[in-house]
């Protein structure tokens, strides 16, 4: 299946961080227009902007975040596939969260112009 979809960049930079599984969730971890939690038996993983990373912490490689714009009914599939394929295709790194209405896709800020022309040659196209 493929599909065409709309997506925009949220502002900023964002950073992935891993954390102890046991660590206690920080406070500059949930900041932002956008930020997830993970916490599972091997890791507490917290995606924000960048801005907001402690200092005393290893913030990473600079990632810009994709929103795939719409609510997706899970009886619909795909989705995440076609926006991934054109950028897998060009050996972009990619760190794909979904929460119950959409996608987003993390893109290191390096691959950024590399991946936002695979998407626009598959179809996608870029809004606001």
């Amino acid at each position: 299946m493929s599909c065409r979809l709309k997506f925009r960049q949220l502002r900023g930079t964002y950073s992935i961080v891993r954390l102890a599984p046991d660590a206690a969730i920080p406070d500059w971890a949930v900041k932002g227009d956008f930020t997830s939690v993970t916490r599972t038996a091997d890791e507490l993983s917290l995606v924000c902007p960048r801005e907001e990373v402690a200092k005393d912490i290893d913030a990473g490689p600079r990632w810009i975040c994709l929103k795939l714009e719409g609510a997706f009914p899970f009886s619909q599939t795909g989705i995440l596939r076609s926006f991934l394929e054109p950028m897998s295709n060009n050996e972009v790194p990619i760190f794909a969260i979904s929460t119950y209405d959409t996608d987003y896709v993390l893109v290191q800020e390096e691959f950024a112009g590399v991946a936002l022309a695979a998407l626009q040659r598959a179809g996608h196209e870029r809004a606001g």
